[in-house]
């Protein structure tokens, strides 16, 4: 019976055991090494585990070029993997941006139908095992792990990126594959929160907007994002800025965030002249009250220097005119990306061209495949990469060559 190795137990790992299981003969050994299975999973979305887009295609991937993901998502698109969880037994649903999430609202429920669907005859799960050492012997392979040594005919490397890593983001997959002759483009933060000047961010700690943000470098607009945007003692975390952090050069840069993004300038200008007139004994400060969290708007009203002694009804129109543009453009300068301790997306990992996209084998090693965040890959916030992770899975585990 053939033996087929899969190191790391992620939502790629898991995805390609399972996989690999169906062939009856196939005898399948996922090995992990923390203590169970899925760990980093049930930290997605916020908890709630954003599992797939209906919208994911090659052109929301990054890396190793769009088309390198296309055979996989055509093989195992958002359908399949809903039509796959499902006969599993999780019940989800899409929400706003076609992402998808469990009907129970926590990640529990996917990693839970999944660890269940492991359970097959032959299907051996080795959590709390470590491989170290990966050797070619023969036609098959040698691992050592921190508890023996393991023999398999077919090699699965699913390890995942480092991004994470207090959740089990690790570098062990790009160290096997560099031993067995594998290029590795240097891992970096793909998705996740800014280190900003702390000033303003940390007198708003825990205080969450929507907004609009745009990454600007030398004055130019670098890249640009919307959605939730989160406060912290750092910077600023949330999906509006989760896929800048890609594109933060080493030299910083300056965000600019627009709290009225469904609004004109002149048009939060006159609801700032409405409440001026509505309150005019009210303190200055309290101008947005209605519109934006009350901290957020006094910050607002501070940054244009705009003193709470003063009443709304003291303010010219060329105040309120530049308090709204304030709203509309207000600036922090950006440090950089947050570490892999913070990020929940790794870019870079093994180099894609010397992988078949059809089959997700090596090109260099016979037998050897590689799925998931280990390659140079990585997609955009929601729900994308995940999608990944089902689709490169699904194909890694067919062990086609």
């Amino acid at each position: 019976m053939p033996e087929i190795l899969i190191i790391g137990g992620g939502a790629s790992g898991m995805t390609a055991a399972l996989t690999a299981a169906r062939k009856k003969d196939n005898r399948v050994t996922l090995l992990e090494r923390q203590a169970r299975m899925g760990r980093k999973l049930l930290s997605t979305g916020n908890g709630r585990c954003n599992l797939t887009n209906t919208g994911a295609a090659p052109e929301r991937y990054h890396g190793g070029g769009a088309a390198f993901t296309a055979p996989a998502l055509a093989a195992f698109g958002p359908e399949r993997a809903l039509e796959f969880f499902r006969s599993l037994g999780l019940m989800t649903v899409e929400e706003y941006g076609g992402r998808v999430f469990p009907l129970s609202n926590q990640a529990a429920s996917v990693v839970d139908v999944l660890r269940f669907a492991l359970e097959k005859g032959n299907i051996t799960v080795a959590a709390g095992e470590r491989a170290e050492r990966v050797k070619r012997v023969g036609g098959g392979f040698e691992v050592k792990t921190d508890k023996g040594a393991r023999r398999a005919d077919k090699l699965i490397v699913a390890c995942g990126g480092c991004a994470g890593a207090k959740l089990g983001g690790v570098t062990d997959g790009y160290e096997i594959l560099r031993s067995l002759g594998h290029r590795i483009i240097a891992p970096r933060t793909a998705m996740g929160p800014l280190v900003t000047d702390p000033t303003y961010p940390r007198a708003l700690k825990g205080i969450r907007a929507a907004a609009a943000v745009r990454l600007l470098t030398g004055g130019a607009v670098r890249a640009e994002g919307e959605g939730d945007l989160l406060f912290a003692d750092y910077g600023v975390s949330g999906t509006a800025v989760f896929d800048l952090a890609r594109y933060v050069p080493q030299s910083g840069g300056e965000l600019s965030i627009d709290f009225f993004r469904s609004c004109t300038l002149a048009e939060v200008t006159d609801y700032l002249a409405a409440r001026r007139a509505a309150r005019p004994t009210a303190p200055a400060n309290a101008l947005f009250i209605g519109a934006l969290q009350t901290r957020l708007g006094q910050m607002l009203c501070r940054s244009a220097g705009i003193s709470g002694s003063r009443t709304a009804g003291e303010l010219s129109h060329a105040e309120l005119e530049h308090l709204a543009g304030r709203a509309k453009d207000f600036r922090l300068a950006v440090i950089s990306a947050a570490g892999f301790d913070a990020a929940q997306v790794t870019a870079g990992g093994a180099d894609t061209a010397q992988f078949d996209p059809k089959t997700l084998q090596s090109r260099l090693v016979p037998g050897l495949y590689a799925c998931g965040e280990v390659l140079d890959i990585d997609g955009d916030c929601g729900g994308y990469n995940l999608q990944w992770a089902w689709a490169s899975g699904t194909l890694a585990g067919r062990l086609r060559t």
